[in-house]
């Protein structure tokens, strides 16, 4: 009798190509390259040092001369787009067109109508399309997404979100809106907005009231500023009150503070960074006076929503009209919290 080999040990590993190896975009190419059933087999990076450093995780990959090259290779399974946010719909549309999976870190597109040829895109291609989302991957948001699922902690009824970062971004790029989409709401507020409204069934919001500056002095233009501080108040069908709180460069005095809490009849829950960290976050349940810690650090999660994306298109997976809709309708809440 002939042993034949199990079905996963048959299967060929992905053959990504990669454009943008920035700090983002080569940690998610080291984590996808170790932890799933990968190779890079291509690269696209302008800056000599970015594709330098790549090459000594990557050492069989190929520096191509333009991202044009890598749609042209039917050799790929797919791209890792980590790129500034005004390429991230056009590249990403090009490689669905040209019958690649794609992972495109947050925005998917400055507007909701880019997100909308993103999607569209996906769906003619029939191309698995995901989203660099990276905080509901982490053990402790799971903690509260399923808390909050199960309903033991009630309907609810109030949200706050903050996201403060007391550096800002390094790149001159994110403060310009044409090649940004925004400051700091498309930046940090965009990952809290997916959480509330992923842990809530992306509710129709009826009401979104904006309140955004630019050092210290309200914005009524975007022409010469981006927002670096956001206060937004927004109103779900249900009567659910979400508030969002974000800002660049902020007195938080400490690195940074991210917070998403949820207030339940039964209960409440909250999603919380850890003595300032950006990487450490902590689960917690609320029932009166009473905390209970769901989850501590330490937490490998950077990186996570790319194993995700490159398992599921390992299993096949095409175009997925749940996620993609819901890309969609967190754009079009960023466009309104911009009077879009």
């Amino acid at each position: 009798m002939i042993a034949t080999q199990p079905k996963e040990e048959l299967q060929k590993p992905l053959s990504l190509g990669f454009i943008g190896v920035g700090w983002i975009g080569r940690n998610r190419m080291e984590v996808l390259l170790k932890d799933a059933k990968t190779t890079a087999a291509s690269i696209y990076e302008p800056a000599k040092k970015n594709a330098d450093e790549a090459l000594k995780s990557a050492k069989k990959a190929v520096l191509t001369g333009s991202p044009e090259e890598m749609y042209r290779d039917g050799n790929l399974d797919g791209i890792v787009i980590a790129t500034p946010s005004a390429m991230h719909a056009q590249q990403s549309i090009e490689a669905l067109k040209s019958g690649k999976a794609v992972f495109c870190q947050k925005p998917l597109g400055r507007t909701a109508s880019e997100a909308k040829e993103v999607v569209a895109a996906s769906k003619e291609s029939n191309k698995f399309l995901a989203v660099d989302l990276s905080y509901r991957h982490t053990e402790a948001f799971k903690a509260i997404y399923n808390l909050i699922k199960s309903g033991e902690i009630g309907d609810i009824y109030a949200v706050d979100l903050v996201f403060h970062n007391a550096y800002g971004p390094d790149k001159e790029w994110f403060y310009d809106i044409k090649r940004s989409g925004g400051g700091c709401v498309m930046d940090l507020g965009i990952h809290l907005v997916d959480l509330a409204l992923w842990s809530l069934d992306f509710p129709e919001i009826t009401d979104v009231r904006s309140h955004l500056f630019h050092q210290g002095k309200k914005l009524t233009s975007f022409e010469e500023h981006v927002e670096d501080f956001a206060s937004v108040a927004m109103t779900s069908e249900k009567d659910t009150v979400i508030n969002l709180e974000c800002s660049w460069h902020v007195s938080a005095g400490k690195d940074a503070v991210i917070e998403a809490k949820f207030y339940g009849n039964k209960g409440g829950a909250a999603f919380k960074n850890v003595n300032g960290s950006f990487y450490d976050f902590t689960a917690e349940k609320y029932n009166g006076t009473q905390t209970e810690t769901l989850v501590t650090p330490p937490d490998e999660w950077s990186g996570r929503a790319g194993v995700v994306w490159a398992e599921k298109v390992l299993a096949g997976q095409g175009y997925e009209a749940e996620s993609a809709e819901e890309f969609i309708k967190t754009a079009t809440i960023i466009d309104r919290i911009y009077g879009r």
